[in-house]
């Protein structure tokens, strides 16, 4: 999602400044005062402006869920497996696989939860 993307990224540059600045200040201490501060001044610069998709799947109501699990079971009811390992690392070695469950949750957010999705890559 564009906002997702958006943020995350003023967040790491708001961090990755302080870190530097605090290398430049205080040498290798400074990195590391540099870093808790700027991850802390990043966290609190981007509070509220997105959420992580697996927040959004936790917060929706449990038939939401459902039907949301339903659109996923579809897409991987074609493969054999027998063991969650075994799935995982079927998913994780197919891009189609992937790339159809990416699809999915974009058309379940825009569709179901009116949500405007921009995939960035």
């Amino acid at each position: 999602m564009k906002a997702v993307f958006k943020y995350s990224w003023l967040g790491a540059v708001v961090a990755g400044t302080v870190v530097f600045v605090g290398g430049l200040v205080g040498g290798p201490p400074g990195i590391a005062v540099g870093g808790a501060v700027g991850g802390l001044l990043g966290a609190w610069m981007t509070s509220g402006k997105f959420k992580p998709v697996p927040q959004i799947i936790m917060e929706l109501p449990a038939d939401e869920q459902g039907r949301l699990f339903i659109n996923a079971i579809a897409i991987i009811r074609q493969l054999p497996w027998t063991n969650v390992e075994q799935l995982t690392m079927r998913l994780m070695g197919s891009k189609t696989l992937q790339e159809q469950l990416v699809d999915m949750l974009k058309n379940y957010f825009s569709k179901e939860l009116g949500s405007e999705v921009k995939q960035h890559k």
